[in-house]
């Protein structure tokens, strides 16, 4: 069981202005490592990419979001806040739990 807590995601109002992007490619340096997070998420339908501080910038001010889809399924992207000190980093939630779906994307060549 995994002791970070998950991120409270709030179904958003379709009147609100918040734009909502879809992520098909990240960026890790090492993509085999467990210690090393995604670096930069993008859009390449958009031909957009933020960076994971952006990212969590935008996520925490409810500005934007992002999320994942894969066949018909749709996850979040959240902020994962550990409790032991570690940075925070970005992690799909969708149906209650955290999943891994950021790290089946392709690799970015936006960054």
């Amino acid at each position: 069981m995994e002791a970070d807590t998950p991120p409270v995601i709030l179904q958003k109002n379709e009147d609100t202005d918040m734009a909502s992007h879809r992520i098909d490619c990240i960026t890790k340096p090492n993509r085999q490592s467990t210690h090393e997070h995604i670096t930069f998420i993008g859009s390449t339908t958009e031909g957009k990419g933020w960076s994971r501080e952006q990212a969590i910038r935008l996520i925490d001010g409810d500005i934007e979001s992002f999320y994942v889809k894969v066949g018909n399924d749709r996850s979040e992207v959240g902020v994962v806040r550990p409790n032991d000190g570690r940075s925070p980093y970005l992690r799909t939630y969708a149906d209650g739990k955290w999943d891994d779906n950021l790290l089946s994307l392709d690799e970015c060549v936006l960054a």
